[in-house]
């Protein structure tokens, strides 16, 4: 048990950002960022088609969508250590069983596990986390945290390419396993409380006049600030619905770019090492985008952001469609970075603010499925596509839809209140 004395002066939830950020950095094995680097890999060893790997990627990544809704749950039930520690081992495993790859139905199997384990579960599970030790300082609080996810968006596409060239592809994927039991599972096992309540503290690590009153016995009046919906009265929410189509939509067409992006400049005569560094430039122009983002989100309306979001990405398919050389394809990494940056706050915000954080695992797990399932979808159009066409035009252009649509779903999805019958 912590001695509550010790932090008065050091809020523990500031250890717990560190640990979270930890945790969505490793996610990056399964994320597109990093998968996109293996796929002319197996094209090139296994010798199957574009479409062919786009839709088993697709396959592999909407069964783990629909298997994230349970991830939530478990969540709410068992807590975050417990989840980080057996999904941060889980992955570790996955991404070995990758390594071996050499069919079909083992890249649908290894890509699965690290779709639920690494895109779904190791960046639900952080999230949650920190949405239990903060409330009013929620918005900066998970700024910190996307730095990871920028940072792993920046150097996972650069060191896979660098272990894939100096060894081979094999190796990338153990390396990755490797650095999960030796640099995640420990610290998650001996550092991760799930609620400040737990520990005698309170979200913010803000003391209350009572407080101070009883001796500094922190915890024994924690003011009831937030109202806390279930899952099943969230789903008869408009919001709800409105924030899914919003996570829903980058999810799919940002997806469907990121896993083709060599092939999508490769078109237009630009090297492989240039997609890769737009990916690294996204992730830079990320980062500050973030943090300026989660302080915002503590002073306007979530779903403006939201709406910022989609015109940005607007105007990054726009970019694409004209994408012509060095110049513009470095215009696009930046655009790219500040709709993210926007983005990650923005969706991992909007959950626990609109409905609370006491079933945050199994709200926001809805959340999280709908973003891995829609990115299942993204990938096999632009490959289909490609493989008809020769040409990304069409789907780029049929694209511009999604934003169009999530514009008018942002403005829709306004805070939801409890009525005083829901609220008994």
């Amino acid at each position: 048990m912590f001695k509550h004395r010790f932090f008065e002066k050091f809020y523990y939830g500031w250890v717990i950002v560190f640990i979270a950020a930890l945790g969505v950095f490793f996610s990056g094995p399964g994320q597109t960022y990093s998968n996109s680097i293996f796929v002319d890999q197996y094209i090139l060893e296994f010798g199957w088609s574009r479409s062919q790997v786009s839709g088993l990627y697709s396959v592999a990544t909407l069964a783990a969508g629909v298997t994230m809704i349970f991830v939530g749950k478990f969540i709410d039930r068992l807590g975050q250590r417990t989840m980080m520690v057996l999904v941060g081992s889980l992955l570790a495993a996955a991404c070995f069983f990758n390594s071996i790859v050499s069919s079909m139905w083992m890249f649908v199997v290894g890509f699965f596990l690290i779709r639920l384990l690494g895109q779904g579960s190791m960046a639900l599970i952080p999230n949650t986390l920190v949405a239990q030790w903060f409330i009013k300082k929620r918005g900066r609080a998970v700024s910190y945290i996307s730095l990871a996810s920028f940072a792993s968006a920046m150097s996972f596409p650069l060191i896979n390419n660098w272990l894939i060239q100096t060894w081979d592809w094999q190796f990338a994927w153990q390396f990755w396993g490797i650095a999960l039991l030796i640099l995640f599972v420990p610290v998650a096992l001996f550092g991760v409380r799930n609620r400040p309540e737990d520990v005698g503290l309170v979200p913010d690590g803000i003391v209350t006049k009572e407080d101070e009153l009883t001796g500094g016995k922190l915890g024994i009046n924690i003011p009831e600030t937030e109202v806390s919906w279930q899952l099943n009265e969230a789903i008869k929410t408009r919001a709800f619905w409105m924030i899914l189509i919003c996570i829903g939509i980058p999810s799919l067409v940002n997806t469907g770019i990121t896993f083709h992006i060599i092939s999508i400049f490769g078109s237009n005569q630009i090297g492989p090492e240039v997609a890769a560094m737009v990916l690294s430039l996204m992730a830079v122009v990320g980062i500050p985008m973030s943090l300026v983002s989660g302080f915002i989100t503590e002073r306007i309306k979530t779903n403006y952001m939201l709406v910022m979001v989609f015109v940005i990405e607007i105007i990054l398919l726009l970019l694409l469609l004209v994408l012509t050389n060095y110049i513009i394809a470095v215009i696009v990494g930046i655009v790219w970075g500040m709709a993210n940056g926007l983005g990650r706050i923005a969706t991992n915000i909007i959950w626990p603010d609109y409905f609370g954080r006491k079933y945050i695992g199994s709200i926001n797990g809805v959340g999280v499925t709908m973003g891995v399932a829609a990115s299942s979808l993204g990938p096999l159009p632009f490959g289909i596509g490609f493989d008809l066409l020769q040409s990304y035009t069409p789907v780029l252009l049929a694209s511009l839809t999604f934003p169009i649509i999530g514009i008018i779903c942002s403005f829709l999805a306004t805070k939801p209140e409890k009525t005083a019958e829901q609220a008994k």
